[in-house]
């Protein structure tokens, strides 16, 4: 099958993603592994997780809710101090594969984030100008898994669906990606997937 697009996740995909930072907040909390992941999944397209990343409510307000929502599943949280543990480092397999990929097909990257990316960051500068398009639910007020900012991509990318391929690191992100046509693959481990991604465009 021809591809005439790849669009990307950001956070765990092109960079670590937030998960070994929550583990790092819960063991030094003594908090049970994976609470704050469960907060995040309770009510996830309304909760304060959810509103953030699209927008809707600024970071005073989001610790606010958030360390409410906690508190009513049993839990006391920093909420701002879960936002600071949020550290990223690139994942050199998949940065090395969007290098091979510039130039021949269409790249384009969905992300879900808490605030509009800053092209100051050293971290994620020359990522940001090698893509076509970037599309954050920050700036849109719609996030993954809603299907509304796949189709944005596409469109903005002037591509159809079934001529793109995906790579996210969450099952939920990619369940609605595929049901639009696109092509997935879930990044579990980074040199697996860019081998996937290259048998798939050979």
């Amino acid at each position: 099958m021809q591809f005439d697009a790849v669009l990307f996740d950001m956070g765990g995909v092109l960079v670590t993603g937030p998960f070994a930072g929550f583990a790092s907040y819960e063991i030094e909390h003594n908090l049970p592994a994976d609470t704050i992941r469960r907060i995040n999944a309770t009510n996830a397209d309304s909760n304060g997780w959810a509103r953030y990343e699209r927008g809707e409510i600024d970071r005073d307000e989001f610790c606010r809710v958030y360390t409410l929502e906690a508190a009513a599943l049993g839990f006391r949280i920093d909420a701002d101090a879960v936002l600071m543990c949020m550290k990223s480092e690139r994942v050199p397999e998949m940065i090395e594969l969007m290098g091979r990929l510039q130039g021949r097909l269409k790249l384009g990257m969905i992300t879900n984030n808490l605030h509009p990316m800053n092209r100051a960051d050293s971290l994620i500068a020359d990522l940001l100008d090698a893509f076509d398009v970037v599309v954050e639910s920050s700036v849109e007020g719609v996030r993954k898994p809603d299907p509304a900012i796949y189709r944005l991509a596409c469109e903005r990318l002037a591509v159809t669906a079934d001529r793109c391929v995906f790579l996210d690191d969450l099952g939920v992100n990619l369940k609605p990606a595929r049901a639009l046509g696109m092509t997935t693959i879930k990044v579990i481990d980074p040199a697996v997937a860019a081998g996937e991604l290259a048998t798939l465009l050979a």
